[in-house]
């Protein structure tokens, strides 16, 4: 049993009818509700913002509230906002006005044209054809990119308050090495802890456990080792740890298309799975012994 909440700014949250474990799970990427006026802003089909999307993923995992588990989703597409980027990441070719003091024009994610507000989309086409005010990114941010991290971050405190730890499963998907180009595929999932900064090795390596006896290949790290959330709130000997986890759309989708494939209802469940297992644990500091 359990009960979907809109607490607003296009945020989606399944709350179990009791809560009964540590684990937080979110899906920042996976918002496919693209606005009428959003659409009239860009100069690409929805087709091409699309594949900026991590298809899917909201489905992949929602099976945690039956487990126990709150649910966390941005239903608004990445490309419009990006809730796993700063909030200062603000890219200057984009914008015309005077961007705040605090912006961080000259941050890596804000130079490939995937800050807060992307100027990119997948393919590497621009979004916009031409310069937004700086006012619709202070909207975004105050209409979308907070409230979701308004959420969330409520979510970890409660869980932590509760359990005496949090475990946050950031729930990603990444493009296939195929489709890349690569002619062999190296890992069908990739496991990010900002190389041990963000999740004690315990969660991680009971993740890898999983998921390796599922028969996935896992890497971990490279080449996503987590982004602003992992970061701003994976602090592990504070009691709050992340774990951004990324899948192979290849595995559940069709990447062209864009399609579920006959893999998704397999992937779906070893999720599942694999959510009840990080879901029974009880105390890393026991565990941990």
């Amino acid at each position: 049993m359990s009960s979907a909440q809109h607490p607003g700014g296009g945020v989606s949250l399944d709350v179990p009818h009791r809560q009964t474990t540590a684990l937080v799970v979110a899906s920042p990427h996976s918002g496919r509700c693209y606005s009428p006026e959003f659409l009239r802003m860009v100069r690409l089909h929805v087709s091409a913002l699309r594949r900026s999307e991590d298809c899917f993923v909201d489905e992949l995992f929602s099976d945690a509230p039956g487990f126990g588990s709150p649910f966390l989703c941005a239903m608004f597409p990445r490309c419009f906002v990006d809730v796993n980027r700063s909030p200062a990441e603000l890219d200057r070719k984009m914008f015309t006005g005077v961007l705040p003091v605090y912006a961080d024009t000259k941050s890596e994610r804000v130079r490939s044209g995937m800050g807060v507000i992307p100027r990119l989309a997948a393919s590497g086409a621009e979004i916009y054809p031409q310069p937004l005010p700086i006012s619709i990114a202070r909207q975004r941010l105050l209409s979308h990119y907070f409230p979701y991290h308004k959420t969330l971050r409520q979510l970890l405190m409660e869980t932590r308050e509760q359990f005496g730890h949090v475990i946050l499963l950031d729930c990603h998907s990444m493009p296939s090495q195929l489709s890349m180009g690569q002619s062999e595929p190296t890992f069908d999932i990739v496991l990010g802890d900002r190389h041990g900064r963000s999740c004690s090795s315990y969660v991680i390596d009971k993740v890898e456990t999983v998921l390796v006896g599922q028969g996935y290949r896992v890497g971990r790290n490279t080449p996503y080792a987590g982004g602003f959330i992992s970061e701003y709130y994976g602090h592990p000997k504070h009691g709050i740890d992340v774990l951004q986890i990324e899948i192979s759309r290849a595995l559940y989708m069709d990447e062209r298309t864009l399609r579920r494939s006959p893999g998704m209802q397999g992937v779906r469940a070893n999720m599942a799975s694999l959510i009840e297992n990080l879901g029974q644990i009880q105390s890393l500091t026991q565990a941990a012994e």
